[in-house]
């Protein structure tokens, strides 16, 4: 075995279900993944929080056994990846950015033939038991491509979960999906975690890491920038509160700045107005308590605290994008969005 490859101890990490210890992976001169390590615990929802481009894609083929890296260790489960993933593989349950499903196969048909590629003999009632968890229960007898596009996400989950991993990664599950099977995407994942299983999600939507993960990984070119609770990263920005409003009369700007906890204000639209507090609840008080004392309704009151994207903007200068972007890294080989499925262990 080769030394970059050497295995840690089963129990290295403690609690950790993933270990990673210096990862690397290279493309020609580009260093795509640049000696990070971190553990994943078990049990927790996990994210991977960056930009196209940042390397989350590529960390997760390297730890899934799909892409050799090129330093590093990994260890799932107890388990060393690498040189040798057949183990893990068979351990783990993964949901690809692009899913190629059989489109004239009926949904528990589907689930029969994937599970049978691990070596899992399903049950009827087991097939339709896994299909139950992701919400598809009800469309057990259609067909692959009568499936909507967040219908079909979840029916990738459920394959995911055909060989009851320890492990299962998600890549980007509700990208393209509208808000409303998003949100119903983030309740088959909670549910999954529920039931037990580590999940492992890479995103780069900033509510979704908020609202799913336990801890996240800021990555950036490569590069790990920060991981802690969503909660520990923002506080730790120290960042402002915005504070917008309208007033049934205006008011000058001097007695909106003048308050306790607001650190700058603006007017805009006739008689609207925005601040920027270093205590929200202190500017939020203390304008209730202005308008109070002149007469005056206040409407529309809006705070806004600071969140991941604010994180990330001081981190790296730039703003995460909600949407799929062109790779501003224009030096990188392009990656075709991951399709399939990867077995392992069975017959």
């Amino acid at each position: 075995m080769s030394a970059a490859f050497a295995a840690l101890p089963a129990d290295a990490g403690g609690d950790a279900v993933i270990s990673i210890r210096e990862l690397t992976k290279r493309y020609g001169e580009l260093v795509a993944v640049d000696g990070i390590s971190f553990e994943v615990r078990r049990g927790e929802v996990f994210g991977i929080l960056g930009p196209n481009g940042a390397g989350k894609t590529t960390t997760l083929e390297m730890v899934e056994g799909l892409s050799c890296p090129d330093g590093g260790e990994v260890v799932v489960d107890g388990l060393s990846a690498w040189p040798d993933p057949t183990a893990v593989k068979a351990r783990i349950g993964v949901q690809l950015q692009a899913t190629a499903l059989f489109d004239y196969l009926r949904l528990r048909e589907i689930i029969h033939l994937f599970g049978s590629c691990y070596g899992v003999r399903r049950t009827p009632a087991e097939i339709d038991a896994l299909l139950d968890r992701v919400g598809l229960l009800e469309k057990r007898d259609s067909f692959a491509d009568q499936l909507s596009g967040g219908q079909a996400q979840r029916l990738s989950i459920a394959l995911a979960l055909v060989n009851d991993p320890v492990v299962t990664f998600l890549d980007e599950p509700t990208t393209g999906l509208d808000p409303r099977a998003r949100r119903a995407l983030w309740d088959v994942i909670r549910a999954i975690n529920a039931a037990g299983t580590t999940v492992v999600l890479t995103t780069h939507y900033m509510e979704e890491a908020e609202r799913l993960c336990a801890r996240v990984a800021v990555m950036d070119h490569g590069h790990l920038m920060a991981l802690d609770t969503p909660r520990a990263l923002v506080r730790g920005l120290g960042a402002d509160a915005h504070v917008t409003f309208t007033l049934s009369e205006p008011l000058p700007l001097e007695a909106l700045c003048g308050l306790d906890g607001v650190s700058s204000c603006s007017a805009h639209d006739g008689e609207g107005y925005a601040m920027v507090a270093d205590s929200a609840q202190r500017a939020v008080v203390s304008l209730l308590d202005l308008a109070a004392a002149r007469g005056l309704t206040i409407e529309n009151l809006d705070v806004q605290g600071a969140n991941l994207e604010d994180v990330f903007l001081r981190m790296t200068g730039r703003k995460l994008a909600e949407e799929d972007e062109e790779d501003e890294r224009t030096d990188e080989p392009e990656k075709p969005r991951r399709r399939g499925f990867l077995f392992g262990g069975g017959g």
